[in-house]
């Protein structure tokens, strides 16, 4: 018998579920998906990610 997924998020993190929930996530998934196509390939370059405070990570 396959035991229950227990999920444990940190006090006041919001929670989503359903339709615009998934569609959410595969608009996310898209952007990141742009950002690294040209990372791809023989002839890939690098890409450097920097955060909000203008730190490479």
């Amino acid at each position: 018998m396959q035991q229950p997924m227990i999920i444990i998020l940190k006090e006041g993190t919001d929670s989503a579920q359903g339709k615009s929930q998934v569609l959410s996530n595969i608009s996310a998934c898209q952007a990141v998906a742009e950002a690294i196509r040209t990372t791809l390939g023989p002839r890939g370059m690098d890409k450097l990610i920097v955060d909000s405070h203008s730190k490479a990570t």
